[in-house]
């Protein structure tokens, strides 16, 4: 199938596609024309591959275990650490993905201080949206 195609069938642009070909996570064959074509398992490939961007993974972070892409199964990723004691982990996803999760959690600290900071300068709650309003001023009295 040609990009436009496989770009919808894997439900992201043939830009994005191009992009996460230029990365390595994706190789398109060639016709004789030079037109890239997908089959279902670099389809599959794909999908994968926006499954774990939504979860917050940079393309960086799915680069360092794209050889492990081909052995996630075809209805979607599954958990990077199974709730089955029994069930195989693999060390290297779940690595990449605690580093990345570590790395979020600074990144709202970081932000959490910059709104309160700013907020504190506009007299709004600090606490962020949906925060009580500050109680108000008695009323004075005549």
């Amino acid at each position: 199938m040609r990009i436009g195609d496989a770009a919808a069938a894997a439900g992201m642009t043939p830009r994005a596609l191009r992009y996460y070909e230029q990365q390595g996570l994706v190789t398109a064959r060639r016709t004789p024309a030079g037109h890239r074509v997908y089959d279902a398992e670099d389809i599959r490939r794909l999908r994968v591959v926006r499954e774990l961007r939504e979860a917050g993974l940079t393309v960086g972070d799915v680069r360092a275990f794209a050889h492990l892409l081909r052995t996630m199964p075809p209805e979607g990723v599954p958990a990077l650490i199974p709730k089955d004691p029994g069930a195989e982990r693999c060390a290297a996803a779940e690595a990449v993905a605690r580093r990345r999760l570590a790395d979020l959690d600074d990144r709202i600290e970081r932000l959490s201080e910059l709104r309160a900071r700013l907020a504190a300068r506009l007299g709004e709650p600090v606490d962020g949206p949906g925060a009580a309003p500050p109680p108000e001023a008695p009323a004075a009295t005549a």
